[in-house]
Formats: structure tokens, sequence, C-alpha cells
């Protein structure tokens, strides 16, 4: 695993990038990564304009945390997404405009654009409203990040789970992207949906979107890369 200051270095330079993104303003949204002893999570109130690294408050798996800041009041729900997800090694939450929009609705975005396949299923699915911090709430947002790796939470806005922060960040853009597509797509009526077939097509390719090739067999051809 990174070394804990190396992470924290990561930690905060992702907080700061989901301002820069349009992801949050102010002090919303929060952000973690897991490490050694836990996992690190953006501190409660703080503007990350005005953090060190050293602000960022190390939680361990038992809720006891350490750090010259209390940690984000959604701890909980960083922590259980990743006891829930093994292969998850950084969460991020954010009020983004668009995927807030759509989370004030309290809709499930359906499959408009096969890129919502991107995280994991047909639809991207909108956790039940419960109080932010609240071990309620963590239990929705479970619930619904089942075989996915984002939802929005009602009323709230979004979260979503990738491999390192890097990845983490790159698909909460998409995710906001996908729900600015979404939400300018209903301003002309509803969407046509992909069928059930057309995205399990989609979800197949999926499994092996981003991944190395693997070498080929000694003495076999191979088929040229598509472009």
């Amino acid at each position: 695993m990174m070394n804990e200051n190396v992470l924290r270095e990561g930690l905060l330079s992702t907080a700061k990038a989901m301002a820069s993104s349009g992801l949050n303003t102010g002090t919303a949204g929060n952000a973690s990564v897991r490490c050694a002893r836990g996992f690190l999570i953006t501190p409660s109130g703080r503007s990350y304009e005005d953090c060190s690294a050293d602000d960022m408050a190390l939680v361990a798996m038992d809720g006891s945390w350490q750090g010259p800041f209390a940690p984000s009041t959604e701890w909980r729900m960083h922590r259980d997404v990743l006891q829930a997800h093994p292969e998850a090694g950084a969460v991020l939450h954010a009020h983004s405009p668009f995927a807030t929009a759509l989370a004030c609705h309290r809709r499930t975005i359906p499959a408009f654009h096969y890129m919502i396949a991107r995280f994991g299923g047909d639809d991207i699915r909108c956790a039940p409203y419960a109080t932010f911090g609240t071990q309620a709430l963590s239990d929705s947002a479970l619930a619904a990040l089942e075989n996915r790796s984002a939802c929005l939470l009602a009323n709230h806005g979004m979260l979503v789970f990738g491999s390192d922060l890097r990845r983490t960040l790159s698909l909460a853009v998409e995710f906001e992207t996908l729900s600015e597509h979404y939400w300018r797509a209903c301003q002309l009526g509803e969407p046509s949906i992909l069928s059930a077939t057309e995205m399990a097509e989609v979800i197949a390719l999926f499994e092996t979107y981003g991944k190395p090739r693997p070498a080929p067999a000694s003495g076999s051809a191979s088929t040229p890369a598509a472009v």
C-alpha cells in the first residue's frame, strides 16, 4: 500500500480538484482513501484551499480518529463503502450541480446512454433520503451501490468509488457529465432507453475496457489493436 504521507498529499489534491472540476463549491462534499491503518478522509467544515496534507483525518475502521480536525461528518458512509467493497481504494461524495438536481427529484438514471454501463449495470440508482452523516444514509447508499460503483443520494448529491484517487475523481467527473446529458435530454421529453439486451452487450464489453490486453501465445498471430 502507498506511503501514508503520499496518500495525504493525493487526497488533498483530489479535494482541491473537486472544486476546480466543478464537482463542489465551498466546504461541500468529501473524499477518502484507504490506507494501512484504516482510511484518510477530508476534515469536516474546512475549505480545502486552507488545508494542508496533515489536516487530513485518519479514521480507523472502528470509527476512532486522529488529526487536528474532526473527520467529515460522512465518515460512516466512506467507512462502510470501503468495508463492503474490497476493490475500492477511494470514495468521493459531491454536491455537483446536475447529479444533485436529479437526486432532488429522486430519479434513478436509466440506460439512456450506453456509458451508464461504466458504473456496473444498466442504471444508476438513487438511494432513499436519510439525514447526512447517519448510519441510515450509509445503509441506503450501500443498497444503491450493489453491483455498482456510483449512485445518487436523494436530495443530497452523488457517491462514487474507484480503485484509487485518480480513477475515482475521473469516474465522478464522468458521472456528473452523464447526469448533465440526462438532464438536458429530459428537456426534450423522455429519452429513448436502451434495451436490456443492448445494455448486456455493452456491460460485457466494459469488462475489458481500459485493461491491458493479454500477450499473444508464443507462435500465434496477433490481431492488430483497434483504433
